[in-house]
């Protein structure tokens, strides 16, 4: 017996292109925290979105390394970046209508369905749900279709790039631990309110960045950092 809804299981059929087995897992994928904790038989979708976060990284790395075998390490990273980052997932979920059937709590419901960090999240926890349905292949399939395309465009410097996956990951080349976001300014009136984020790497200062919420300061921030005169090292 289907535990979804006549217009769910269209949806997923269309937008998803699989018919799931395990529907709970479905269900899983599309109920955000703030509905698990109104809701305590219902699990949220944090441990598919980790599981989901690793599958797309795997399977954009490998098209890439097949598709660009004349780039280099540097290139490659720079264009995964651009792909899977916040953004594009955030965009090809709100293209797929995923925020209309995510599952929110009431305080959620009206502002959550459209915010690029929970579609994002809903696009990874859809994917590590396709992985342990349909396994390794539904999964590709998904996330090439629809990231697919973000790959040529990133390649010819099309597509926003992530600067703070672009920081880290320099980071990490080097051995060392994560930056560190913090909030400095925060002014203006609720419509117009602005932001101002330092990012910080062992206690020094490498950039600043303003923005109209604290996300798009901390990409700008991090922005800055990655300039020749900032790179820490």
């Amino acid at each position: 017996m289907s535990v979804l809804d006549p217009e769910l299981r269209a949806w997923c059929a269309e937008a998803l292109g699989h018919r799931f087995r395990d529907e709970a897992l479905l269900l899983e994928a599309l109920t955000h925290t703030t509905y698990a904790n109104e809701h305590p038989r219902a699990r949220a979708n944090e441990r598919l979105e980790f599981l989901g976060d690793s599958v797309v990284g795997m399977v954009i790395a490998a098209h890439l390394y097949e598709r660009y075998s004349d780039l280099p390490e540097g290139e490659l990273t720079k264009i995964r970046a651009a792909v899977v980052c916040e953004p594009s997932l955030a965009s090809r979920a709100r293209a797929l209508g995923l925020g209309k059937y995510m599952r929110f709590g009431r305080g959620e419901s009206v502002t959550g369905r459209d915010r690029d960090s929970t579609l994002s999240d809903g696009f990874e926890a859809l994917v590590g749900a396709l992985y342990l349905d349909g396994g390794l292949e539904a999964a590709q399939r998904f996330v090439l279709r629809e990231l697919g395309p973000l790959v040529e465009a990133a390649r010819k410097g099309l597509v926003r790039v992530d600067y703070k996956t672009q920081l880290q990951e320099l980071l990490q080349r080097q051995g060392a631990a994560a930056p560190q976001y913090r909030l400095l300014v925060e002014e203006g009136p609720a419509h117009l309110r602005r932001f101002q984020v330092g990012v910080y790497f062992q206690g020094r200062l490498l950039g600043t960045g303003w923005g109209r919420n604290k996300k798009e300061a901390e990409q700008e921030a991090a922005r800055q950092a990655l300039m020749p005169e900032h790179h820490p090292g």
